[in-house]
């Protein structure tokens, strides 16, 4: 049952380097149709050295429930929980300085939280273009489609509310972390999936919410975009160590593509069989990449996109692959994972 006092909530966002996301993200939070008096917004900031802290600086001086705390550890998990521990709510709402929300974003989360009965609930991405142009549309594109990320729920959207894996940027009961911790500060990426594994783990119940749309700002080069599922394939297998078991199925198929890529390459040289299968196989996944990069043509009217979004899905499932199969050797010979994560 919803409550009837409307609970504390504290919005933590860790952020670095977002001077030309941050207004708009703060206004969107602004615009939030839940209280004031029960809210407070915590940035939680890895020393950027752009304008980013002078912006926020400035709605700090009208609005004083907007915090500022230091993150020289630079990563997310590190944010994450020194916003955590700074924090008075009864609800923690993470949320991402490269977004922004509807006006009722805040209170419907806390509306389903308890209606629910939850644990964690979360929206649904829209993925932007960072730019108008072939390669930032293609990064979207790819990035919000089950070619791309599979069955990621929360990137190719969904009808009704179910309950799920993993979400977006949460919406927790504090109690959560009394019960289970903190975010793993181990994990520089995947560190949403391992706390709501472990929550699932532990009985928890987390919920998506179809209707709650939260624009999201991709990647705007692709470059940035390997780098990053670069990052989440690598951080995979860790974050499958700490929790004993894969955490989802998916994300096996990038690191098996890779495998089938260098096998299937080196065997074709061997047997025309093979070698006639492998084409096949690689003509069938670029056929589907032109396809999709059809359709988005017309959409969009680019019609680069038409070799683009093959080139694009490519990049997405070899990037992540590589990651992964550098995460497991981390891992299986104790190797450090320390890497800059930054935009």
């Amino acid at each position: 049952m919803t409550p009837q006092k409307k609970p504390f909530v504290s919005v933590i966002l860790p952020i670095y380097m977002e001077e030309k996301y941050i207004g708009q993200c703060i206004d969107s939070i602004l615009l939030q149709d839940y209280p004031k008096d029960d809210l407070e917004i915590i940035f939680v900031d890895g020393m950027s050295p752009d304008r980013t802290r002078e912006i926020i600086a400035g709605y700090m001086e009208k609005y004083p429930f907007i915090h500022l705390i230091d993150n020289p550890e630079k990563v997310v998990p590190f944010a994450l929980n020194k916003g955590i521990k700074y924090s008075k709510g009864d609800v923690i709402v993470r949320l991402d300085g490269h977004c922004s929300y509807p006006h009722n974003y805040i209170s419907t989360l806390v509306h389903y939280l308890y209606k629910l009965d939850a644990d964690n609930v979360g929206g649904v991405w829209n993925t932007l273009p960072a730019r108008d142009t072939t390669e930032c549309h293609a990064i979207a594109i790819g990035s919000s489609h089950p070619f791309g990320v599979g069955g990621s729920e929360h990137k190719i959207g969904l009808k009704e509310i179910k309950h799920t894996d993993t979400v977006p940027f949460g919406c927790y009961k504090r109690e959560v972390f009394d019960r289970i911790g903190l975010f793993d500060e181990d994990l520089t990426r995947n560190q949403d999936d391992e706390f709501n594994a472990r929550l699932i783990n532990h009985g928890g119940k987390i919920y998506i919410i179809p209707d709650l749309v939260i624009n999201y700002t991709s990647r705007d080069s692709m470059h940035k975009m390997r780098k990053m599922y670069y990052q989440y394939g690598l951080f995979k297998p860790l974050a499958n160590k700490k929790l004993g078991a894969p955490a989802t199925i998916r994300q096996f198929f990038p690191g098996l593509f890779l495998t089938g890529i260098v096998v299937g390459g080196i065997l074709s040289c061997f047997s025309k069989i093979i070698l006639c299968a492998y084409i096949a196989v690689l003509a069938l996944y670029f056929g589907i990449g032109i396809a999709i990069g059809v359709k988005a043509a017309k959409k969009c009217k680019k019609p680069g996109l038409v070799l683009y979004m093959p080139y694009t899905f490519l990049n997405i499932h070899l990037s992540y692959g590589a990651g992964y199969f550098n995460g497991l050797y981390k891992v299986l010979f104790n190797k450090s994972f320390n890497v800059n994560t930054n935009r």
